[in-house]
């Protein structure tokens, strides 16, 4: 069974232990390391080198988007997810530019905490339905980096435009595998060229694209 290692940065004591309850509840999650701060957040996650990092929006020193922009950029293969009291799609999308691949509301249940966290690390992204319909209308295609859907799409394999395809429709990676018969983890390096070749930083930002790209 994989253990996954994960830091909580928060700087509330009681947020970190409420935090704390919910993921030791999991077996597959083991909790390396808390941070009071955005800065420690950054200093931990390199000593670390966690699977992935619970990171409060607003914190002292400096805040989780900075500091999720800092760990991205250093150590790209670290999952981060925000916490916040918001379910402001705006603050989902700052949170998606800075790189975060997930954005969780503090109030949601712990069971839903668990199944969330579990589904960022299989490689998928899920976020509330009427959170990403309001997502999908305030997220422009402008503020990816080429214009023209075609060109971008010209460098991917047929393979690959199956699987967006696919993607747009909504389909998780375990649904992908289904369809073409291949395995998750084979989906999973699909995605991640597709991305790359498309100059997009995480699933939200494909699933949009995809849904966009059908317009």
């Amino acid at each position: 069974m994989k253990v996954y290692d994960l830091i909580i940065a928060d700087d509330s004591v009681r947020a970190r232990e409420a935090a704390q309850m919910i993921l030791e509840s999991e077996p597959q999650f083991r909790i390396v390391a808390e941070a009071t701060n955005g800065l420690e957040a950054v200093q931990l996650a390199s000593e670390m080198m966690p699977d992935l990092i619970l990171m409060d929006i607003n914190m002292p020193v400096m805040d989780g988007l900075q500091a999720t922009m800092r760990i991205k950029r250093d150590l790209p293969y670290v999952y981060v997810v925000m916490l916040s009291v918001s379910d402001d799609p705006a603050d989902l999308l700052e949170a998606i530019r800075c790189g975060a691949q997930g954005y969780l509301v503090k109030r949601l249940a712990p069971k839903d905490w668990i199944s969330y966290l579990h589904g960022i690390l299989d490689g998928d992204a899920p976020i509330s339905r009427n959170m990403a319909e309001r997502l999908l209308n305030e997220f422009k295609l402008g503020s990816l980096p080429h214009a023209k859907h075609d060109e971008m799409e010209s460098v991917l394999t047929a393979r690959e435009s199956e699987i967006l395809g696919l993607v747009s429709r909504g389909a998780t990676n375990r649904e992908i595998a289904a369809r073409l018969f291949i395995s998750e983890n084979t989906v999973k390096n699909h995605l991640k060229n597709i991305m790359a070749k498309l100059h997009i930083k995480n699933r939200v930002q494909l699933a949009n694209y995809a849904n966009h790209r059908l317009v």
